[in-house]
Order: structure tokens, then sequence, then C-alpha cells
């Protein structure tokens, strides 16, 4: 793994508010050890959400579960074609502008006695290196960040990596519980330094990582989901806990999403997303997704398809996620729900965990705004009941609308299988599994882990 010193885009923390606020004139941004938490942690904040839950591997991964598709021909991504160059930017990004600098801010903030940012840089470390392992497999951490010591630092297993991240939110959970020191404020651009908000956050993000292994090897369904419910009690318990970004949507301060469904990228919504939206009658449709700037209709494009349509043709992104200024979600409400309604249906059954699936239906029609009761009521009605046979797809395939456009939808769909998807047509491959490791990273850290990569192998929790 190629080491660089740790290093801010500073630029990140003037895109929602003003440079002046953050920047202190006394401070050389160019030297790590004189940078303040209160600048690391803005730029931290942005490159986490803008360049790597929205960046080019999660837009690869939402090609993979045929969320969009490219207005061109075939073989492209869409088909399962990628390269590890594809890949070098956001192994970069969670490396370098997050995980080292997240250990930067600690080291600072735990020097100082500042808990409420050590207890996000615990919580952040754990989200991104999640991120990572869910991505790749195996990835460096134990090693890394250290460049004064190695340049070529070993892959950790992910099962180590994933004891590690249960342990970095135990860490951070406790020192929020603290709530000593100076106070982020709005240099925390999530929940401005609300400890109390980070806490139920690191208790859900707990709950979702327990879940991711309830197929791994040494690990049964029934013990992860009990975690889960347990982690739960004290996780997030409205809408209005969920951890996001919202954006400035001034120019230059966009939504990644937006940017993405703009023409030069050519990134249209599938028609797997158009359809089943439109043949559930799906009430929040009308902020999903677009209808066709040329016939005014709903209209995904079929991936795979040789030909090539007017981009005004086809639906994009709809207001409430793909506008300039929409938010962007890392874990919310309504996943919280699914994770309990999934966890109590592998110990308890469908029966109990309808009421809680529903109650997920409910707030997330609330969180978009869809007002009549009547629609509700009636989708409600058509997707409401689930049963032994159907509940684990229902849930699943309700989870991947709450989070629409997540990565996580790739982590559901490889542990659970939901919600369903066949090989596209013209494919190059199976369906990919996993990301592959960045060419930078074949160059600079040669590692075992590198031998026989492939988009198709799975991650050591993806066992089923």
């Amino acid at each position: 793994m190629k080491k660089s010193i740790p290093y801010i885009i500073l630029v990140a923390t003037c895109l929602f508010s003003s440079c002046e606020k953050f920047l202190d004139v006394n401070e050389n941004p160019n030297e790590p050890s004189s940078v303040q938490e209160s600048l690391l942690l803005p730029a931290i904040e942005y490159n986490l959400v803008h360049n790597v839950v929205a960046g080019w591997a999660s837009i690869d991964a939402a090609h993979f579960m045929q969320l969009i598709a490219l207005n061109q021909a075939p073989p492209n991504v869409g088909t399962y074609l990628l390269n590890p160059a594809d890949l070098n930017d956001t192994w970069r990004y969670t490396y370098t502008d997050c995980l080292e600098n997240l250990k930067l801010m600690k080291e600072q903030a735990d020097e100082k006695g500042n808990t409420i940012y050590s207890g996000i840089a615990s919580v952040l470390t754990a989200y991104t290196l999640a991120y990572a392992t869910d991505m790749w497999g195996d990835v460096p951490y134990s090693q890394a960040l250290n460049a004064t010591e190695t340049f070529t630092p070993v892959y950790d297993s992910q099962e180590m990596i994933y004891n590690t991240i249960q342990s970095l939110l135990d860490e951070g959970i406790a020192s929020l519980q603290t709530a000593g020191g100076t106070l982020p404020g709005n240099r925390d651009f999530f929940y401005q330094g609300n400890a109390t908000q980070w806490i139920k956050a690191a208790y859900t993000l707990k709950a979702r990582y327990y879940m991711h292994l309830t197929k791994a090897p040494n690990h049964t369904a029934a013990a992860q989901a009990q975690l889960a419910l347990s982690a739960l009690e004290n996780g997030m318990q409205s809408n209005a806990d969920d951890l996001r970004l919202v954006y400035d949507g001034t120019a230059g301060k966009e939504n990644r999403w937006y940017r993405n469904f703009l023409p030069v990228e050519t990134i249209i919504l599938s028609s797997k997303t158009v359809d089943s939206l439109v043949s559930r009658n799906d009430p929040r449709i009308t902020q999903l997704i677009t209808r066709s700037k040329q016939n005014n209709t709903y209209l995904g494009r079929v991936i795979g398809s040789s030909g090539i349509g007017s981009l005004e043709s086809y639906s994009l992104g709809g207001s409430f996620y793909a506008s300039a200024n929409s938010p962007l979600n890392l874990i919310n409400y309504r996943e919280a729900l699914l994770l309990k309604a999934e966890a109590t249906l592998i110990l308890s059954g469908a029966e109990a965990a309808a009421p809680i699936y529903q109650q997920a239906i409910e707030a997330d029609m609330a969180h978009i705004g869809v007002s009549s009761s009547t629609a509700i009521a009636a989708y409600l009605a058509s997707r409401g009941n689930i049963n032994a046979d159907n509940a684990l797809s229902y849930i699943m395939e309700e989870k991947a609308i709450v989070n629409f456009l997540s990565p996580e939808i790739f982590n559901d769909w490889r542990r659970t299988g939901y919600p369903a998807i066949n090989k596209v047509q013209n494919a190059v491959s199976d369906i990919p599994r996993k990301m592959l490791y960045p060419l930078n990273e074949l160059t600079n850290n040669p590692q075992p882990q590198h031998n026989g990569d492939a988009l198709t192998k799975r991650v050591w929790w993806d066992a089923q």
C-alpha cells in the first residue's frame, strides 16, 4: 500500500459554509500535525460521503445491483466490465482522506481531552473500515495508516476487521458518553456535535454490522439477530436521527447523485428500478424517480441492450435523493426498523416481524413526504402483509427503497439474495460479488490476497 502523509482537502470544508468560518490564518494546512480537529472533521465527513459512500465504487455497486444503467452500448460497467485502475480513487479517498485523517483527529482529540471529537473519529473509522472490507474483503488496517513504520502493510482478514469495527464502535460510544472538552458544533456536518445522536447512530451501525454476519463462517443467524436487537434498543428512534450530510445545492456544492445524473455521465435509471416501482404502484415513485423529459413517462433502460436512445427518453433519480440539495444518508431510522424486522423474523417468525416491517414503510412514507393516507393504505394492503414465504424478500425490497442508491443494497443482496436479480444480457462474467483491488495497490503493495482476485470472488461473510 503506497503511503502518503495525511492531508486535508480543505476545499471540502468550504462546500457547506464560508471558508473563513473554519480556516485559521495561523494554521499551516500543509503540515498535518498543525491541523486542528475543527478543520479535520468537516473535510473528513465531506470526503466520506461525497467520495466514498457516493463515490466510484458505490456507483459501480449500483450498476451491479441494476439500480442504474449507462446509455451506452456494452460492454461497460453495467455488464460487469471493470478494471483495477477504476478503483484507485475510491481506495485513496477511503484510506488517505478518511482513515488516515481520522487517525490523526483521534490522536489529537485524545491528547487534548476532546472526547466528542474522539468518539466521532472512532465511529467514522468503524464506518469507513466497514465500507472498505465490505467492498474488497481482506484489507490493510493493523499495519496501515503509519507511513513511518511500513510502506507495505499486510492485509487483515475480514473476520479480524469485523471484530475491530465492533470494538471501534464500543470505544466511540464510551467517548461520546463522556462528552468532555471542546464541542464540534457546526464543524460536525452530520449532528452538529450532538453526542446523543452520535451514540444512537453508533448502536444502529453495530446492528447493521452484526446482521452482515448472519451467514458468516462460525456465526449463526440467531446469535447475530439477538446481538442486533440488543444494539437497536439504544439505536435510532425517529427519522430525525438519520446520519446524513445535507448539501448546500449551489454551484459546486451539489449532491453527488445529482452530479451523477447529469447528461455528461450518461447515467440513467435501469428498467429494473423503474418497473419495480411502477408495478407495485408505489406512492413514493414521484419522489424517487423522474418521468422522462421526452415522453413524460416512467422508463428505464434495459442494461446490456445495444441500442442507444436519447437521454431525455429515460427516467433519472428523483427530487428526494438526486436534487442538488438532497441529503445523502450513511444510515437511517428506516433501515434500523428493517434491521429489527429481519432480526425478529429470524428469531420469532414473520407474524412477529410484520408490525415492525409496516412501521418502517410508514416511516419512509412520512420521511419522503407521501401525504395521501389512501395511497399509503393501498400500498400497505398490497405489500404490508408478510408470511414465512415472502417475508425476507419483502423486507429486503423495502430496505432497498429506504436505502435508495446506497451501497448497502449490494451488501444485502450478497448475504440474502434479495432484491432478486438475474445476470444482465451481454454480461462479460457472472454477477460481481466484490470490488477489484485497485491498480495502485497491486503495484505498490503486492499481497497474497491479490492473487486470483476477481469480481466474482466472495468476501468472507458472503458464505451462503
